[in-house]
C-alpha cells in the first residue's frame, strides 16, 4: 500500500459504497481524511471502523449540493490539516428515467450531484490542491463511455464528468495538478437501491451482471478504492486526464 502519512483527502459520498471504501482505505495508508456525506449516522459508523488505524479520520455532515456547505468542506479540511492534497469525488444518484419521460427535476437534481457539485467542489479546492501539487481523482461511471438506455440523464451526466475531467486535467497540468477519473462498472453498493431499485429487483440485476460483465460478475467497492488509492498516489505521478475502466471488462462489450 502507498504511504499517504502528512497528506490531506477529501472524500465525498464517504458514508457508503466507493466512497466509504477509499476513504477507509486512505485512513489505512496514513492519511488526513475528511469524509463527507449527509448521513450522520453513517459516517459516525465509518468512524469508528476507521478507529487504530494509521492516518487520522475527521467526519463532515455536508451536502455537496449546497453552495455553503461546499465551501465549508474545502475550509474545514484547510482548516484541520493544514491543506489539501487529494480530491475524491464519489458522491452521485442514479435514477430511471428515457428522453420521453424524465422530469426537469430529475435532470437537474441528477445533473446537480453529479456533474455541478464535481465541477464547483473543483474550483473551490483548486488554491489549496495548486499549492500542494495535489491531484483530483473523480469517481465517473462506465455509462460516461458507453450509451446505455432507461438511465439518460445519469449517462449525460457520467460523460460531462469524464470531459470535465480532460479538459481541466490539460488546463491545470502546467500548475502541476492532476486529474483523472475511475469509471466502474456494476458496484455491489447501494446506489441502485437509494435510486428507487427494489431489493428483488436489485438482486435480478446483480445475477444478469455475471453475464453483462466479461469477468462475470458485479465488482466490489475496495477494487474501485484501490484504483483511486493508486492514481492518487506518487506512483501515478505521470499520469493525468485518464478516464480509466473498472468494469471486468463490460466497457468493451455491446448492449446486452
Amino acid at each position: 500500500m502507498e504511504n499517504f502519512s502528512g497528506k490531506t483527502v477529501i472524500v465525498t459520498g464517504a458514508s457508503s459504497g466507493i466512497g466509504k471504501a477509499a476513504a477507509k482505505l486512505f485512513t489505512e495508508a496514513g492519511a488526513n481524511v475528511l469524509a463527507i456525506s449527509r448521513s450522520n449516522g453513517r459516517l459516525n459508523a465509518l468512524a469508528e471502523e476507521c478507529k487504530g488505524f494509521k492516518g487520522r479520520l475527521e467526519t463532515l455532515s455536508a451536502d455537496v449540493t449546497n453552495e455553503e456547505d461546499r465551501r465549508k468542506s474545502i475550509e474545514t479540511a484547510v482548516g484541520k490539516f493544514g491543506g489539501i492534497d487529494v480530491l475524491v469525488q464519489a458522491a452521485g444518484i442514479i435514477a430511471n428515467g428515457t428522453i420521453e419521460n424524465t422530469t426537469d427535476k430529475q435532470w437537474n437534481d441528477m445533473m446537480d450531484i453529479n456533474l455541478n457539485s464535481v465541477f464547483r467542489l473543483m474550483q473551490l479546492a483548486l488554491p489549496s490542491l495548486t499549492g500542494r501539487k495535489g491531484n483530483i481523482v473523480n469517481v465517473s461511471s462506465v455509462t460516461g463511455t458507453r450509451a446505455f438506455p432507461g438511465v439518460l440523464a445519469y449517462c449525460v451526466s457520467k460523460a460531462a464528468v469524464d470531459q470535465l475531467t480532460r479538459c481541466s486535467a490539460l488546463e491545470l497540468a502546467p500548475k502541476g495538478v492532476r486529474v483523472n477519473a475511475v469509471n466502474p462498472g456494476v458496484v455491489v453498493t447501494n446506489l441502485h437501491k437509494n435510486g428507487g431499485m427494489t431489493e428483488e429487483a436489485y438482486a435480478k440485476f446483480l445475477e444478469h451482471s455475471k453475464e453483462t460483465h466479461p469477468l462475470g460478475r458485479a465488482g466490489r467497492p475496495e477494487e474501485v478504492a484501490d484504483l483511486i488509492l493508486f492514481l492518487a498516489s506518487e506512483k501515478a505521478e505521470w499520469i493525468t486526464g485518464v478516464t480509466y475502466s473498472v468494469d471486468g471488462g463490460r466497457a468493451q462489450t455491446c448492449f446486452r
